[in-house]
């Protein structure tokens, strides 16, 4: 069908509600088939969509496993920058292909990557309705209006512009599965040193990562506590100061951990640095790989702004 521009299309209200029934089915379907598959795995471990465990599969081989982890840190974080400048759906979309096909052929778990995705959904679907009503109209926009809501008018151009956004961070999300599971996280922050970052920097990240599901062990153990003698969240003031107990209980411990864990490492000989346990040895493949992203990336994006109009 031939849509001319700045036409108005009337559509039935039934297509929209068709079409929002059909977006919470699919969403909910694949949470369905993301935890029975878990389930059918017997991977209970990691329940935390939003704290995952960077480094779980560092012990595989792959073309990502294998490759200097300063040339992986520079030519994905490169290609990233190039996905993020394209401006149209097609490139966008084409970006999110090749992001998708670097899981598999890192040997990674897909279902844990469908997590992180599910995860980010909610927040990046609210672009997708919000944007179509919300971008300002230009004359050559084509508009839908649903039936008994002719007061309302649904862009093109802004759906096309939340799919381009939604498809751009999809994509970088995926390129963040090969970049930072197929090595240990030690080896991976030694390589950002090498690279330039302060070591302080890298020494920060590396204690947070570790101390995070410290904590977060912590308030599971005691959150269990609470509910063993009986306390029940509730709308009442006595909800709020047991609330603001534990979480006055759960910094003082933390703060004291930060002691025991400091002695700790001073009784280890730790002297303000990490030891380098990793030697880093290019070769010739290791170029190859990082030319091969850099220029895919670069052609991705020329063929964005000289032929698809971006």
């Amino acid at each position: 069908m031939n849509i001319t521009p700045g036409a108005t299309i009337i559509l039935p209200s039934s297509v929209l509600a068709a079409m929002a029934a059909g977006l919470m089915a699919g969403w909910a379907l694949l949470a369905w088939w993301v935890r029975r598959g878990e389930r059918s795995n017997g991977s209970r471990t990691d329940r935390d969509w939003s704290i995952p465990q960077l480094d779980n599969n560092a012990s595989n081989r792959s073309f990502f496993h294998l490759w200097d982890v300063r040339f992986k840190l520079v030519s994905l974080i490169t290609f990233a920058f190039f996905v993020v400048a394209v401006r149209s759906l097609p490139a966008a979309s084409a970006a999110m292909l090749l992001a998708l096909i670097c899981v598999p052929l890192a040997r990674l778990p897909f279902h844990r990557t469908l997590r992180r995705l599910l995860a980010m959904s909610g927040f990046l679907v609210m672009f997708i309705v919000i944007m179509p009503l919300t971008v300002p109209t230009q004359p050559e926009d084509t508009l839908v209006v649903f039936t008994g809501m002719e007061g309302i008018s649904f862009n093109l151009r802004g759906a096309a512009l939340a799919l381009t956004i939604c498809c751009k961070a999809f994509a970088v999300a995926l390129l963040m599965e090969p970049l930072l599971a197929t090595a240990p996280l030690s080896v991976t922050l030694e390589g950002l040193t090498r690279l330039g970052v302060p070591d302080k920097i890298t020494r920060m990240i590396h204690l947070a990562h570790r101390y995070i599901f410290v904590v977060l062990e912590e308030t599971r153990r005691m959150a269990t506590g609470m509910k063993v003698r009986g306390f029940r969240k509730r709308t009442n003031m006595e909800t709020l100061r047991v609330t603001g107990n534990f979480l006055g209980m759960l910094f003082v411990r933390g703060f004291e951990r930060t002691y025991r864990v400091y002695d700790a490492m001073q009784a280890r000989g730790y002297d303000g640095t990490f030891q380098e346990l990793h030697r880093f040895r290019s070769s010739a493949g290791d170029w190859l790989k990082a030319t091969f992203w850099i220029l895919l990336g670069a052609v991705l994006l020329g063929v964005d702004r000289f032929y698809l109009g971006g």
